[in-house]
């Protein structure tokens, strides 16, 4: 962010509250009060105070990624805190560079909010990104703050190959297998009991507010010879359909093999849903997804769940098109 240099955080990322509206602050005064709580990664040659940041890349290529999310669309402040506001926008970057099979290293973030919003919802959302960041390593290198009409946290986020090639959609050939690593169908079971105006349980409803991706089962697969990845955002079905047409290939899923954890069976019971579809279907747990050769032995913490087929086949579910919406798509 544009201000001036940044100085250490406190060892939990966070800073002293700050009181009153950003309008009370000042653009100014915002930023030396978020870029003052931050600790710079190592890889930051040039970090906020000017007109851009400056990321060393020993392997000199970088990997970019880049979401937004929208207050009421992504999230709502009645439903999270701040700081897991923040800590939902660094995982959704973040899992986007584990899915190449690349280690994150930094930040940029671009927030917008209305004058009369506290000025500690800036300062939450600010520590909840620098926290989950520096789980692995980064940092928030730089940005911009501007007024909006509704709050808005948009990142972007950098990371390095390590001189392994790119791990893309475009890999998966017939005969590989298809293997998940992370959770399934816990944010949509969490996004279903808020949407119902409960609190609990708590580990189902946190999922949903602050997801918790298999960061470094990235870089695992791509040592392991995954052949294509994707971050699961939109849903497991939907997600694969993405890497099936880049890939040109079909892909089949075994219901058998997807894990359905009791909870979510006790969960969906409740609330009369079917916790399969959750699994199937439901997004924003942001575990990943990928293909391996029949021959690799899966990295720890990998499971296989389905096949690479001939092309034309499209994405089944026990060998049979899957009966309903697959996923998440805006503006449908």
């Amino acid at each position: 962010m544009e201000g001036r240099d940044s100085g250490r955080a406190a060892e939990d990322g966070a800073g002293q509250d700050v009181g009153g509206t950003v309008a009370d602050v000042g653009e100014f005064g915002l930023i030396r009060e978020v870029t003052g709580r931050q600790q710079q990664p190592v890889g930051t040659v040039v970090g906020p105070g000017d007109d851009a940041a400056v990321v060393s890349a020993p392997d000199g290529r970088v990997v970019i990624s880049t979401d937004m999310l929208v207050q009421g669309v992504h999230f709502r402040l009645d439903w999270s805190s701040p700081e897991q506001v923040g800590h939902k926008a660094a995982a959704v970057n973040l899992a986007d560079i584990a899915a190449m099979g690349a280690t994150p290293t930094s930040l940029v973030v671009g927030f917008g909010c209305p004058a009369d919003t506290d000025a500690a919802v800036a300062t939450g959302i600010s520590d909840g990104l620098t926290a989950e960041a520096a789980r692995v390593g980064a940092g928030v290198v730089g940005g911009d703050v501007v007024r909006s009409d509704q709050l808005v946290v948009s990142v972007t986020a950098i990371g390095d190959l390590g001189g392994r090639a790119p791990v893309t959609r475009s890999g998966a050939r017939p005969g590989h297998i298809v293997a998940v690593c992370g959770k399934l169908g816990w944010a949509a079971a969490g996004l279903a009991v808020l949407g119902r105006g409960f609190r609990s349980p708590v580990g189902v409803v946190n999922a949903q507010r602050a997801p918790e991706p298999p960061y470094t089962a990235g870089l695992a697969a791509a040592d392991a010879g995954a052949t294509a990845m994707i971050d699961i955002s939109d849903g497991l079905l939907a997600d694969l359909s993405h890497l099936a047409e880049e890939s040109g290939v079909g892909i089949d899923i075994t219901s058998e093999s997807l894990e359905v954890d009791r909870k979510l069976v006790d969960v969906a019971g409740a609330l009369g849903a079917d916790p399969m579809r959750w699994v199937l279907t439901g997004g924003e747990d942001h575990a990943l997804v990928a293909t391996f050769p029949s021959f690799v032995d899966l990295p720890q913490g990998w499971r296989q769940i389905g096949t690479v087929l001939m092309p034309d086949t499209g994405v089944t579910v026990d060998g049979k098109p899957y009966d309903g919406d697959i996923g998440w798509e805006h503006w449908r």
